[in-house]
């Protein structure tokens, strides 16, 4: 089995953000040198049972350059070691802007990586200590410089919208400086209460509301000014300059194959999925003494491929093919059409502008 997308999660943030849900701590006492070093152990191991020809390459976190200058260093050039890297046309990782030096921008390109993804979310203070965030405006933009004076292929900005206390018009102005700096790519993500978060719970105690109606005013915003400055949106969250898609991302929402290393991250390889541990400690403890990382997995059922193809592939540009709906719910989907919020072409589903912000509650209902 050859595998072609290789994600690596790097846990460590400097501060916990109030809404995010993914695996992640502060450094605390964690040996570095021996978490860079069990990344690269455990991707000898899946060496030794996968054939691994990476295409693309993801540092997710967390945020991967809380890693020190040295210890990203050792990663990155490990990585070239143990693994045939010669076939890699996209190499990603996220960054946060309060810990990204000109030297680390520097390193980081000349050991391969082609894409950055900045984590802004917003361009107000107000709305980034709202968000918990560590960094200021004035770092969000020196950081940006900084990743473009390093000569990366790609710079992505990500943001976020629907954020408690954040108006309609503070949301323009962050897309209207985000447009006026020209990245290559932006991520705009309406803000999700996750279970487990300080959001979800002020949701509950009712601190925080949703409001469908103001989440698709914003998507609309965002769609609009963003397809009118060039860019493509070929993803219900993301929006491209030609020839600047994440090529990584991509492959998860066609259901190609891929592999994840270090703690807590997933991968599916031919219909088997499985997790590796999320607890940092153990991860170590297993990979230094010559163990898996890897929780019991699980073969994924027809039905549960064909939900994952409703949730994935309906948010692109692409679609998703009309074969995939049961003739049980062709009248739904009739109904749909007629109501505006999709379309037919080429036998592929593809979302209205109106559709767009009703993906989720659409894909339900076509499923049946």
């Amino acid at each position: 089995m050859t595998l072609y997308h290789l994600y690596l999660h790097i846990p460590f943030c400097h501060r916990i953000c109030p809404y995010c849900s993914f695996y992640k701590h502060t450094p605390g006492n964690t040996p570095m040198t021996a978490f860079v070093d069990a990344i690269l152990v455990e991707a000898r191991q899946q060496r030794h049972r996968f054939q691994i020809t990476p295409r693309t390459v993801f540092l997710g976190g967390g945020t991967p350059t809380a890693l020190s200058e040295t210890h990203l260093e050792r990663l990155l050039t490990g990585l070239q070691e143990v693994l045939d890297l010669s076939q890699v046309t996209e190499f990603t990782v996220e960054a946060n802007p309060r810990t990204v030096t000109a030297a680390k921008a520097t390193m980081m390109r000349a050991l391969g990586v082609t894409r950055v993804s900045l984590g802004i979310q917003a361009w107000d203070e107000a709305t980034l200590q709202t968000l918990g965030r560590d960094h200021s405006p004035a770092d969000a933009e020196e950081t940006y410089h900084i990743m473009r004076a390093a000569g990366f292929p790609s710079v992505n900005v990500d943001l976020m919208f629907s954020i408690p206390g954040q108006s309609l018009e503070t949301w323009r102005k962050t897309l209207q400086h985000t447009l006026s700096l020209q990245p290559d790519h932006i991520s705009a993500y309406n803000l999700n209460y996750e279970e487990d978060t300080e959001f979800f719970q002020r949701l509950r105690t009712g601190q925080y509301r949703e409001d469908d109606g103001r989440d698709a005013e914003f998507f609309h915003l965002a769609l609009d000014l963003m397809e009118a400055a060039g860019y493509e949106h070929y993803e219900i969250s993301n929006y491209a300059r030609p020839g600047h898609r994440s090529a990584h991302n991509e492959s998860y929402w066609t259901g190609a194959d891929y592999l994840g290393l270090g703690p807590s991250a997933y991968s599916t390889v031919a219909g088997q999925r499985w997790q590796n541990i999320p607890d940092t400690a153990e991860y170590l403890a297993r990979i230094q003494s010559g163990r898996s990382a890897a929780l019991p997995g699980e073969q994924l059922t027809a039905d549960q491929r064909r939900t994952e193809r409703f949730g994935l592939e309906l948010r692109t540009a692409r679609g998703l093919p009309v074969e995939n709906v049961r003739a049980e719910q062709r009248r739904m989907l009739e109904t749909l059409r007629t109501e505006g919020l999709l379309t037919l072409q080429n036998d592929r589903i593809i979302l209205t502008r109106i559709g767009k912000p009703l993906v989720d509650s659409i894909a339900v209902a076509l499923m049946g």
